[in-house]
């Protein structure tokens, strides 16, 4: 029995010398802040991790709301989507009164497959807090039990409950902003299309890293990009769970993904984060350009040297923190 052990001690030691001995070139190419020592035993690119091992992962993931938060879960649309808001406690300045917040609807992300509002507190509070806003983040419904539209449905009920309940939640209906990062920036692309089409105002859209075009997961080719975090077997799988089927070039829903959508007009100002390792950098970028050539106030904020997810591995790296400020002094400007 030892005998084994050790044989199967070796054969690990080997399997991980291997990794990170694959990856070594790849972690080059990272910035140093950002170069997590759990970079190179990462999935590889052409690997998705299996979704109840994913889903068992995200649920084991505790992340703290930080100082001067209060979280509170309410309910919104039909059928119930559960929604947690997040105030700050400081309390307004004697000038302003007892005056309505700006309020932001967070979409958190996942793939469309995994995620929940809880697992992005340390985010949602730090918005909150730092910005003076209501978050409001709905725990919507996941692909691909629940395939597309019900995940842009639970993100457009709950911004419809925040506007008419707007007085009881102490917001400002008319100072409403979207924000989310990967499929959850792709929610709030979704969220901010779809609400002008319907005559909803939104003062801003923030989107990190959003997932935006299903024709990214039919690319053969990525220029190196998606070694990390979400890698393009990942990207495949949460497309094809989120649309029902496989992605195809010739077409997909209205609203399913953002980046085809042709009209860009008349969308609210954006803030489009992303890295340049990111598997989402050419499809972020060239949806960053199109809204600025129609006419859409657009800040778009590349980063050398940055992967996916950044902030779950490097949360206190001055990248990260430069990263979200800048995404922070949008809702600043437009709330």
């Amino acid at each position: 029995m030892k005998r084994v052990a050790a044989i199967a001690a070796v054969g690990l030691a080997v399997t991980a010398t291997r990794r990170y001995l694959a990856a070594r070139d790849a972690v080059a190419r990272v910035a140093p802040d950002l170069r997590s020592p759990l970079l190179p035993f990462l999935p590889e690119g052409r690997r998705a991790l299996p979704l109840p091992l994913a889903r068992l992962q995200s649920r084991l993931v505790r992340t703290s709301w930080g100082p001067g938060v209060t979280v509170t879960t309410r309910h919104a649309g039909d059928p119930s989507v559960p929604v947690l808001i997040a105030r700050p406690n400081k309390p307004e300045e004697p000038d302003e009164g007892h005056s309505p917040r700006p309020a932001v609807l967070w979409i958190h992300g996942g793939g469309y497959i995994v995620g929940s509002a809880r697992l992005e507190a340390f985010a949602i509070g730090r918005v909150a807090r730092d910005v003076g806003v209501v978050v409001a983040s709905p725990d919507y419904r996941l692909a691909p039990e629940y395939p597309f539209p019900a995940a842009l449905d639970d993100c457009m009920a709950t911004l419809r409950w925040m506007r008419a309940n707007a007085e009881e939640l102490g917001i400002d209906p008319e100072r409403i902003a979207v924000m989310g990062g990967s499929a959850g920036g792709g929610l709030a692309a979704a969220v901010a299309q779809r609400s002008h089409d319907e005559g909803i105002p939104l003062r801003a859209q923030v989107l990190i890293y959003p997932m935006l075009d299903d024709r990214t997961a039919l690319r053969a080719e990525h220029a190196g990009r998606g070694r990390f975090m979400w890698t393009p077997a990942a990207n495949l799988f949460g497309w094809t769970c989120y649309l029902g089927r496989r992605p195809r070039a010739s077409d997909a829903p209205d609203y399913a993904a953002p980046a085809r959508r042709a009209d860009l007009r008349g969308l609210p100002p954006a803030w489009i984060g992303v890295g340049e390792l990111d598997l989402f950098y050419d499809e972020d970028v060239e949806y960053a350009e199109r809204l600025t050539a129609s006419g859409v106030p657009c800040t778009l904020v590349t980063v050398p040297g940055m992967y996916h997810g950044a902030e779950l591995l490097a949360p206190k790296s001055l990248t990260v923190r430069h990263f979200h400020a800048g995404a922070q002094d949008h809702l600043h400007k437009y709330l």
